[in-house]
């Protein structure tokens, strides 16, 4: 009876355990031969690309920022420091070198442990190579087969992997995909943002805490879970003394060592100069727009890896922030102290109103059917806010109307350098803080008050007067101009001002009548060939700044002058390369001069703008802040005090800077605190200082304007003459002018 019964057991039993052979084996041809999606080929592994970030470098060499959609910045294996590759494999991997991409015995290790004696800590069955795997082609969902499928496919790919690549070029490949939590993948990127340093500057237990996050990104987050992280790493130098990579000693004082992060999370756009990032990414993408790779492909800017080589100068652009920092944290103190008990735009102003209005909350609110009164009642509820002030933002607990009532009292600024000779930006600052603000008030049109004259006075040239022509400083009524009747701002009047002389001290009368010997027609014309694209009006109000114009156009048009009457365009890339080290673009050559102005009026006007620095509005320059260096410009003040600006430049350098509320009805009602020789010049000033002092930035303050031996001598005459003559006589006796200062 037995015996038909076990004849009967081994009859079925046979087939039964070839068909329980027989499904995985045919479910794994099934996969290998694509019927659960594509299986990559080893040729196709050996091209594949993974997404890497493209970097935008100053012109110093320093990265910038970054465009992406996975952040990520590759590495090569010769920068990594040896104990991080021993790290990943003492933990990761530990026969990484003995197997084939699959670790057959590490499998079982995993079975036995895990299925049949129910060990918790067994350890993964994944090898580095299935892990890049994972990494690099995305997992794909076939319901309950999910996990089988695509841990078949990542084998079958780890194994192909180790038939392309070298050992070392698989663990490049790890250590530059792998993700790290918070948007972060690559330990080059990781280490910037745990450790504020480059992957080849970590120590071992610095590289131990990021080797212990691949466990669990989040769990072991050193910011998150400081406590978590530190026992991890702990772990990962156990494992590296267990595989003999580290001693029993140096382990055991390793870990005895604090975990200590330096964390440092910075946008795509950086920290140094995300205004100046943020305006390249439309330029780039311009650019890239017509070019293709040597295969026909269109280069990607957020996965190309590309390198975009700037214009800007790190250590320029470090200068200019350090000297708006500096006079900001003063001025927005001054600005508080001024308003003290009371609201800059009054108690019954709509601006607060419009404000929240105007923003996406309100809306979106307002199109999802909330009431007025319902939206008013959230924007008047308190909740912990970040707001940001000049050391370095604070968290308090407010309401969004109070956060909104407290922004628009801030002062904002635009501060940009360019080179005359070159076109070329320097420095890009357009606000106060882009993690707060990131309207750039470089490109933002403001009224540009008296900064505006030199053009008037440029054309003026242009049309045969001279900087020694006289022109009383009288009040007229221009019927002409349905009565308009301008004023100068400290009400004086009487004498003879001559055009080097009105143009140094800004006096307004004088200027509209220099606009209007020279012609309105004639300044916008000329205005236009300087580089001014904004619409400006044809109005005699002009000739005091009325027109809406940007920091951009302004100070390109001012290169002008200090490039002899030659017009370069702004440039802002030199050059863009691919991850291969191919130029794949060049700034076009500015060889060609484009002339806008005369030499000859060029070079008066650098005589007259130099005045306005050793005589007029800006001389601060040489009284307060010691400069002796060859240096002209010209201060703005606009209607009520709203916008303060300065350009200054010197004969290689051409800044200019901008301060106002967001709002042009928040502003000083003092003359002494709201012109521009005190609200926007002190940025210049300091910022000239911070180049004066670097021994490779001073060269900027060197040199001397255009004078061809050609040209005419500027002429030697007093800057006014009062009604007898006294003034000249004044000066003529006691050597020395007498000032009178207007804006």
């Amino acid at each position: 009876m037995w015996r038909s019964r076990l004849k009967i057991l081994l009859k079925w039993s046979v087939p039964a355990l070839l068909l329980l052979l027989l499904i995985p084996v045919s479910f794994f041809l099934l996969v290998y031969n694509g019927a659960f999606g594509k299986v990559y080929t080893a040729e196709e592994l050996r091209s594949i690309q993974n997404y890497e970030a493209s970097e935008v470098f100053s012109s110093d060499g320093k990265v910038l920022g970054s465009y992406y959609l996975q952040n990520r910045v590759n590495i090569a294996f010769k920068d990594l420091p040896a104990f991080i590759p021993s790290a990943l494999v003492a933990t990761e991997d530990a026969r990484f070198y003995e197997h084939n991409g699959v670790d057959t015995r590490g499998l079982l290790r995993v079975f036995f442990k895990t299925l049949l004696l129910r060990e918790k800590n067994a350890g993964g069955g994944s090898t580095i190579g299935q892990q890049l795997a994972k990494n690099l082609i995305k997992r794909q969902n076939h319901g309950f087969l999910t996990m089988p499928v695509n841990k078949i496919k990542e084998a079958i790919h780890a194994v192909r992997f180790n038939s392309v690549y070298s050992q070392e070029e698989i663990l490049t490949l790890y250590f530059n995909t792998v993700s790290l939590g918070e948007d972060t993948y690559g330990f080059q990127n990781a280490s910037e943002r745990f450790f504020n340093k480059p992957c080849d500057s970590l120590r071992i237990e610095e590289a131990t805490v990021l080797v212990g996050m691949l466990k669990s990104p989040t769990r072991f987050n050193p910011r998150l879970h400081p406590d978590l992280a530190k026992e991890r790493r702990n772990v990962v130098l156990d494992n590296m003394e267990k595989r003999h990579y580290l001693t029993k000693p140096i382990t055991d004082s390793l870990k005895k060592l604090p975990l200590t992060i330096h964390y440092n999370r910075i946008g795509p756009n950086g920290t140094e100069a995300p205004y100046f990032v943020a305006q390249l990414e439309p330029m780039v993408n311009k650019i890239l727009e017509p070019l293709t790779d040597e295969d026909g492909k269109k280069y990607d800017l957020y996965t190309g890896g590309l390198k975009i080589y700037s214009t800007l100068n790190e250590e320029m652009q470090s200068a200019a922030l350090s000297a708006v920092r500096s006079h900001m944290q003063v001025l927005q103190s001054e600005f508080e102290k001024y308003w003290t008990g009371t609201d800059p735009w009054g108690a019954k102003s709509p601006l607060i109103n419009n404000c929240m209005l105007n923003t996406p909350l309100y809306k979106t609110l307002s199109d999802s059917g909330y009431s007025k009164k319902r939206i008013e009642e959230i924007f008047a509820k308190p909740k912990q806010t970040e707001l940001f002030d000049w050391n370095g933002g604070h968290t308090t607990v407010c309401s969004m109307l109070d956060s909104i009532r407290y922004c628009q009292k801030l002062l904002q600024t635009g501060f940009l350098a360019m080179e005359p000779l070159t076109g070329q930006v320097k420095v890009w600052i357009g606000g106060d803080d882009y993690s707060y603000f990131a309207y750039d008030h470089i490109r933002a049109k403001r009224q540009v008050g008296s900064t505006f004259k030199p053009i008037v006075y440029a054309a003026s040239l242009e049309q045969g007067l001279t900087p020694c022509d006289y022109i009383k400083n009288e009040q007229k009524i221009y019927d002409q101009f349905d009565g308009w009747s301008p004023a100068n701002s400290d009400g004086k009047y009487g004498g003879k001002y001559s055009l080097k002389g009105a143009l140094s001290h800004s006096v307004n009368v004088v200027s509209v009548e220099v606009l209007l010997r020279a012609g309105i027609d004639n300044v916008i014309a000329l205005a236009k060939k300087m580089g001014i694209e904004s619409t400006i009006p044809r109005v005699p109000s002009i000739a005091l700044g009325v027109a809406d114009l940007s920091l951009l156009e302004m100070v390109r048009a001012y290169c002008c002058f200090a490039n002899g009457g030659i017009k370069k365009d702004a440039v802002f890339i030199t050059r863009i390369v691919d991850r291969k080290g191919k130029v794949i673009y060049k700034a076009p050559d500015q060889t060609g001069n484009t002339s806008v102005l005369s030499p000859q009026s060029a070079y008066y006007m650098n005589q007259m703008l130099s005045a306005v620095i050793n005589e007029g509005t800006a001389s601060s320059l040489r009284s307060q802040y010691h400069f002796r260096e060859k240096m002209a410009g010209k201060t703005g003040t606009t209607q009520s005090q709203a916008d303060g600006w300065f350009i200054g430049y010197t004969p290689q350098l051409v800044a200019g800077a901008w301060v106002g509320a967001e709002s042009p009805t928040v502003h000083f009602n003092s003359l002494l605190y709201g012109q521009g020789a005190h609200m926007a010049l002190p940025e210049w000033a300091l910022f000239m200082k911070g180049c004066k002092s670097n021994k490779r930035l001073k060269t900027y303050l060197k040199g001397n304007f255009p004078h061809a031996p050609d040209l005419e001598p500027m002429p030697d005459c007093d800057s006014f003459i009062d009604d007898n003559g006294f003034k000249k006589a004044f000066k003529k006796i006691f050597g020395r002018r007498v000032r009178h200062q207007h804006d």
